[in-house]
């Protein structure tokens, strides 16, 4: 099986992460983080910077730091079966958020569909409670542990 590269960011402001649902579709409630699909060509950081500017329609001014990588077996009701994704996760630190919850349309999906609707908001990786509720879709929770060490919370 071919994999698929994906590269994502993960955007922190102290112990806050930035996240995203998509309320207009059937995997609402499932949270993750801006990134996806590597152009033909394209470096694993220079993907994440243009899907996190795309998705979240901010800009990228500080650096992106790789800190884990995955090869996870992602399948969901859009997809043919099981795919490989190989993932880059990147860290982004910021010392101010931009907006506290925001809308944003990723203008051109991967799949070449209709603009999706993302959702943004922060939860804080130091409240347990929050962190044990959070629902992350397909693997996005398995960089945490590691970023919580990056942010010096107990996880």
């Amino acid at each position: 099986m071919q994999p698929r590269h994906k590269a994502y960011v993960y955007m922190t402001c102290g112990t806050h992460l930035l996240v995203f649902d998509e309320p207009e579709t059937n995997i609402s409630g499932s949270f993750q983080v801006p990134g996806g699909t590597l152009d033909p060509g394209e470096s694993y950081l220079i993907a994440a910077k243009r899907e996190f500017e795309e998705e979240t329609g901010l800009i990228v001014t500080g650096a992106l730091e790789p800190f884990d990588k995955y090869d996870y077996q992602y399948e969901d009701d859009r997809t043919m079966g099981p795919e490989l994704h190989r993932s880059v996760f990147f860290h982004l630190k910021v010392q101010e958020k931009a907006k506290e919850t925001w809308d944003h349309y990723e203008m051109s999906p991967n799949d070449g569909g209709d603009p999706i609707l993302f959702r943004f908001f922060w939860v804080d990786l130091a409240d347990n409670e929050t962190k044990s509720s959070l629902a992350m879709l397909g693997g996005f929770d398995l960089p945490l542990r590691q970023l919580c060490e990056r942010l010096n919370i107990s996880h």
